[in-house]
This record gives C-alpha cells, structure tokens and sequence, in this order.
C-alpha cells in the first residue's frame, strides 16, 4: 500500500513493523496510518502531516480505551463459554446415551442436575477468561494513562498480566487447578525458552531446547509418571483426569487393584472379584493366587497380542467423541470467517484431524498395556519400576500427531505428571511443607501470565500464528513491537 504524495511517516512505517502483524508484513512502503502519531508521548512523524490525514497526535479517547476493556471481556468471556460449553454439551450427550443403553437404574446425580452443573461451569470459565481479559484491558489502559505509553511499555504487560492472574479464582474459590496452572507454567516457559534461543546474551545455552524429538521425549516422562500412578496411585490424579484415564483405560477398578497388589508385592485381596468381572463378561478364567506377572489379569484368557489388536479398536471408538469438539469448537472460533467462504476444507480438516487425533490416543493407550505386557514377559517379574519402565515407552505414540500438536499434548502430559509426583511425594512426607501452600495454583498462573503476556507485547514472533491470531482478536494487535497490546484503530 503506497502513502499519499507528501506524507511523512516515522521509521516504525518503513520497517514493516506498523500494524499487528510484526514479522508477517512484507510492506517496504509507508502506511499513511501511522498509528504511532496517535500516542500521548510526544510524535516521531510530523504533525503538519498527521493533520492533512485528519489525525492529530492525541491520545486514545476515554470512550475507546473504555470500549477495549468492554470488547476484551466479552471475547474472553465467549472464549472460555464457547470451549466449556462445548465441551459439557458432549458429556452431557454422551451421559444421556449411556442412559438410555443403561439398564441400570442407579445414578449419582439425574440428568437435570448434570445438565444444571454444566450449566454453571460453563458461566464460572467464561468468567473466569472475560475477567482476565478485561483485567489485563484495564490495567494496561491504566498504567498507560498514568505512567505514560512508551515509558511503560517494556514492563505493562508483565504487570497487568500478574494482576489478571487472580481471575483464575471465579472458576470456585475451593476448586484447584494445579494442572491448568502447572500447563500455562510449561507455555510460559517454552516461550521464555524461545526468548532466549533467539537471544546473544542466552542463546548458546538455550540451544538444548530446539532438538525436535524433545517433545516426545517429555511425553515418554510424562507417562511413565501418569500410567504409573494410573495403575499405583489413582489418588495423586486430578478427579477429572482420573475419571478420564480410567474410561480410556478401558480397565475395571478390581483389574487395577490386582495389578497394584502384584506389583507392590502385596498379597492378593480382590482375585474372586476379578473371576466374577470375568464371568460376567462370558470369559470362564481361574486365577493363580501365585502368579509371578499379570497377563491374565490385564486380559484374562486372551493372549498378549489378541488382547492389544481387541483393546485398540474398542479404544479408537471412545476416543472419537474426545477430539471432534477439540477440533470443531475452534474451527468455529478462530476461523468464524472462513467458513462461510471455504466450509468444506475446513470442516474436512477438522474431521481429518480427529481421526488423526483419534488414532493416536488409541495407539498411545494400547501400547501401554503392550508394552507392559512385553516387559513383564521378558523378566518374568511385576514390581514399580518394571511398571515405570513399561510405561516409559508408551509416549513414543504421540509421533502420529502432527508436529504442531506433539507440544500441546506432551506439555499438557507434563503438568499432569509434575502434578502426580509432587502430590505423591509430599504424601510419603518428603515435602511436608507442600500441604501447607493453599491456592499455589493461582500464584502459579499469575507469574505464567505475567510471562506470556510479557512475551505477546515485546517478542510476538515465538507465538505460533493460531495462537497469535486468537491473543490479538481478544486483546487487541500491537501497533509496534515495542508497545502494549492495544485495539485496532477502526
């Protein structure tokens, strides 16, 4: 876009940088709508020139720093709305499915109640992200206003995404999120991380971090801690990620209680109720209450290989329901416009997506089980860390996603392991002082905020595009790299 004969524009114009795209604008040529000369600190263009353009140097007006926080709000609210409502609408679907299959009249809650808390979390998490939203709007309107925009603008965000951070609490004042914290902690510091490989001061030591099977091999951690304590420990598990890994699992509670006794060496309490499962099942087994490793516990009469083949395809049907609202949900978010112009391609991505996403957490659960049962077979034992090891390999599933998702998932891994291990350490009392941190988690969240939103304002280019694109829909894009996020000027 070519500038009006006798316009003037700052050097902000002719780098490219004007604008909220920042590394993704190849314009050499002036914007004549240098926003820079719309700053209350004093201008880098000439005045004579903003004014032939019909805009002086003032600062932003009250009423539009007003409407920012306003619009901020309501595209965090729609945001966090969209994504728990969703997902509640597919639990709920799939609660009044199991339902009607169910010939069993007992319930811990009726449907209307299920349908009522959905409900309600669903308001709590578009509040909880409105308010964020609005709060970091707010703040950095406020210290702009006060402290000046270009003075403050190394450190605002960093401040106002600390402050934001609390919102966390409108989720439940008595409901912890350590995973979520512990998640947006490991995006922080991937983001730090690649600060600091881009950095001269930081950059030899950060080289470490850009190896490109790194992400696999968190996942491989990751689940030798969370398929451990899955079979060991249940209880060091969120509930909502126990209850996750329990259906995906595909294991009955008294399966997982005899492969916890066998491998903690302790004798065997449950093994008729494991027969009983089995009869009731039409699979006739007898138990040896001296059995040295537990295959006929995992998959009765069935060999190792057979029980891997069955268990993958009943696997890959409960892990459809999982991915289609990950991938449709955003789809209408992010790419709202593009769907009217190119419904086919994006629908067809997402559904291919899925079946991809799908494929990976089948394969990832039913390797765990083939791996386990290959590793108890070869040293003819079960004990923790023939179960740890076991586990270890499992993550090497998550190569059937696609790069840009293998972070995602190994990092979300990692905040649930780090979370497992800490709860089981502090309950052996190596860490008696972790039970006396109440509401660590929203601490957490505020400094991993603080940096995230640090990195959004002052180095936009080690965000990936999608997540870019949905940070300057809510907040506003940055008219320059060295400024706060702020609306786009319409």
């Amino acid at each position: 876009m070519s500038s009006p004969p006798g316009t003037a524009t700052c050097s902000s114009c002719f780098s490219g940088e004007n604008g909220g795209l920042h590394g993704d604008d190849d314009r050499s040529i002036a914007d004549p709508r240098c926003v820079q000369c719309m700053r209350s600190d004093p201008p880098s263009c000439s005045s004579s020139s903003s004014s032939s353009l019909g805009f002086d140097p003032i600062p932003l007006k009250e009423s539009e720093k007003l409407w920012r926080v306003i619009t901020a709000w309501a595209k965090g609210f729609s945001i966090g709305a969209g994504l728990k409502g969703g997902l509640s609408l597919f639990s709920i679907i799939a609660r009044l499915r199991r339902t009607r299959l169910s010939s069993s009249s007992r319930k811990v809650f009726s449907n209307s109640e299920a349908i009522a808390l959905a409900i309600k979390e669903t308001l709590r998490y578009g509040l909880f992200l409105g308010t964020f939203a609005g709060t970091f709007a707010s703040v950095d309107e406020i210290i702009a206003s006060l402290g000046g925009h270009h003075r403050t603008a190394k450190w605002r965000a960093l401040l106002a995404g600390l402050i934001a951070g609390p919102s966390m609490l409108l989720t439940g004042s008595n409901t912890q999120h350590t995973s979520l914290a512990l998640y947006i902690l490991m995006r922080a510091a991937v983001l730090a991380s690649r600060c600091g490989v881009k950095s001269k001061r930081f950059g030899k030591y950060c080289k470490v971090l850009t190896w490109s099977h790194g992400d696999i091999f968190l996942m491989c951690l990751s689940s030798s801690q969370i398929l451990s304590a899955y079979i060991l420990k249940q209880e060091s598990l969120a509930p909502s990620y126990k209850s996750f890994l329990n259906k995906h699992g595909g294991k009955d509670p008294v399966i997982l209680q005899g492969m916890k006794e066998i491998a903690s060496g302790l004798p065997f309490t449950d093994l008729d109720l494991i027969e009983k499962y089995y009869n009731s099942t039409g699979v006739n087994i007898k138990l040896d209450p001296e059995m040295k490793i537990p295959c006929s516990i995992i998959h009765g009469n069935q060999s190792c290989s057979g029980h891997v083949m069955s268990f993958f395809i009943q696997a890959y049907k409960r892990a459809l329901p999982v991915y289609l609202p990950v991938y449709l949900i955003p789809a209408l978010i992010v790419h709202r416009q593009g769907l009217l112009k190119r419904p086919y391609s994006i629908l067809g991505k997402g559904l291919l997506g899925t079946a991809r996403s799908s494929l990976f957490l089948s394969t990832y659960c039913s390797s765990a089980w083939m791996w386990t049962c290959v590793l108890f077979r070869i040293f003819r034992r079960c004990n923790i860390p023939m179960v740890a090891m076991g586990t270890f390999p499992t993550g090497l599933a998550l190569a059937i996603e696609k790069k840009s998702r293998r972070i995602e998932i190994s990092l979300y891994c990692l905040a649930r392991a780090i979370e497992s291990f800490f709860t089981c350490m502090a309950d052996v009392e190596y860490l008696p002082q972790a039970k006396n941190l109440k509401r660590a988690d929203v601490l957490i969240f505020s400094i991993s905020t603080a940096i995230i939103m640090h990195c959004y304002a002052q180095e936009r280019e080690v965000f990936r595009s999608k997540y870019l694109n949905v940070l300057d829909w809510v907040f506003g894009v940055p008219p320059s790299p060295g400024e706060t996020p702020r609306r786009k000027e319409s």
